[in-house]
């Protein structure tokens, strides 16, 4: 019978059986490969492939800290979502990122905006209305030397201020306009030189006259011939002086009013 079987015996026959039995035992080894025998060693450069990851696979605690790097996002990936709370400080803006659409309206307020910050090349055609403006906000220093008087009454403990000079024969007359009515005929004290009263407290270094809310104070400051004086026709307006002596009289000096 081994006679028998030699005589069958092949090269190829020989070949053929050792690689069955080799195919087997592979099989049977791969088979048999217990849990987590194979490790990072045991794999070839490159095995790893994208095709060889299940979905899912790669999670937030197997990426490396600093993993995911500008070139590794796809476009539009990071959304608002993905986003932390304080995470775009004002170091992460590009120069120009901020620009007029990206600001949502009413977001800049009063306390956002630093002192100065808003010049006139900034203010737009027609920007400050009469509504943007606050009560008192513009003043005489404000306006420019182009614009002319202004007109309406003297508000109330505002004073103005002049000078008068009056005489003749006997009897002389003059007048005196408020450049700015008031709502109301003031009382009025006419004053000799040096003489002060209660409302008429004095010319204030000599150039400032004063006088209290809703007087009229008419200092004299020289006069010739023993003149009197005394106030006419005293209105809102402005006012009237009469001058009276025994021969040729002057009188002349400063007034303020002050609007009740």
């Amino acid at each position: 019978m081994i006679a028998a079987v030699r005589k069958r015996l092949t090269y190829s026959n020989v070949i053929g059986t050792i690689a069955l039995f080799i195919a087997l035992g592979g099989v049977a080894v791969a088979a048999g490969l217990p849990r987590n025998s194979v490790g990072p060693k045991q794999l070839k450069r490159g095995a790893v492939t994208a095709a060889k990851i299940r979905k899912q696979a790669v999670t937030s605690a197997k990426l490396a800290p600093k993993s995911v790097i500008k070139g590794k996002l796809a476009e539009n990936s990071v959304g608002p979502g993905n986003i932390g709370n304080g995470a775009v400080t004002t170091a992460k803006l590009a120069a120009s990122a901020v620009i007029a659409s990206t600001i949502k309206n009413g977001v800049i307020t009063t306390n956002k905006l630093d002192n100065e910050a808003v010049t006139t090349p900034k203010l737009g055609s027609e920007a400050v209305s009469t509504a943007k403006l606050g009560k008192g906000s513009v003043t005489l220093a404000k306006l420019g030397d182009e614009v002319a008087p202004l007109l309406g009454t003297l508000k109330p403990g505002q004073t103005l201020r002049g000078v008068f000079d009056v005489g003749g024969e006997k009897v002389s007359r003059g007048a005196v306009s408020y450049q700015f009515p008031l709502l109301a005929a003031p009382a009025v004290t006419v004053l000799k030189k040096g003489e002060t009263s209660a409302n008429c407290s004095g010319l204030g270094g000599g150039q400032t006259p004063q006088a209290t809310a809703g007087n009229l104070c008419i200092y004299t400051t020289e006069d010739a011939g023993s003149p009197t004086l005394t106030a006419e026709n005293n209105t809102r307006l402005g006012f009237g002086l009469e001058i009276k002596g025994a021969a040729e009289v002057s009188a002349y000096g400063q007034w303020a009013v002050t609007a009740p």
